[in-house]
């Protein structure tokens, strides 16, 4: 008897052994924890990303790719992590990203998750800066703030709630 896909596995349960074999225990090596190579310990950060249903549940087979400018405000760094298959945080280490031309410091986030049939993209904003000049925060008008960490003793903490009503802002790209 063959069994069916359900439209709720759309990403798989495949999507970690492709993605991120280590969290299927293919691989010993973490694929994207650590973003730029080595990153000085006085210029490190952390950011823990932690996405949430819309009953407020951790999405734990949630894929969470960031990308970020270099310290210096130019593209090119990137990092890949899946959820914690019990806790649904993901964590990363890297330099706090530059300003790049116009726009205040920020990270681009890509989740794709069980029952995400297309990638959702958004952005992290970081407390500490003038977020309200960057012209794409602008965008997000009252919702604004859906895209702001929140800073913590260790680094940068931030929810991304997919439904409800405080639902981060997504960008239709």
């Amino acid at each position: 008897m063959a069994l069916k896909e359900s439209p709720s596995q759309t990403a798989g349960p495949y999507v970690h052994i492709g993605c991120t074999p280590q969290t299927a225990g293919l691989e010993q090596r973490s694929m994207g924890a650590q973003l730029g190579g080595e990153v000085a310990q006085e210029e490190a950060i952390t950011l823990d990303i932690t996405v949430l249903d819309g009953a407020g549940d951790p999405v734990r087979d949630a894929l969470i790719e960031i990308w970020q400018a270099g310290s210096e405000g130019r593209a090119g760094h990137w990092g890949r992590q899946a959820a914690d298959l019990e806790t649904g945080l993901a964590h990363f280490t890297a330099c706090k990203p530059g300003a790049a031309e116009g726009q205040t410091p920020h990270i681009l986030v890509w989740i794709v998750a069980r029952g995400i049939n297309l990638g959702l993209t958004t952005r992290v904003y970081f407390p500490d800066e003038n977020n309200t000049s960057d012209p794409v925060f602008g965008l997000a008008g009252d919702r604004a703030e859906t895209m702001v960490a929140e800073r913590t003793n260790a680094g940068y903490a931030h929810v991304i709630h997919l439904q409800g009503p405080e639902e981060t802002v997504f960008f239709d790209v």
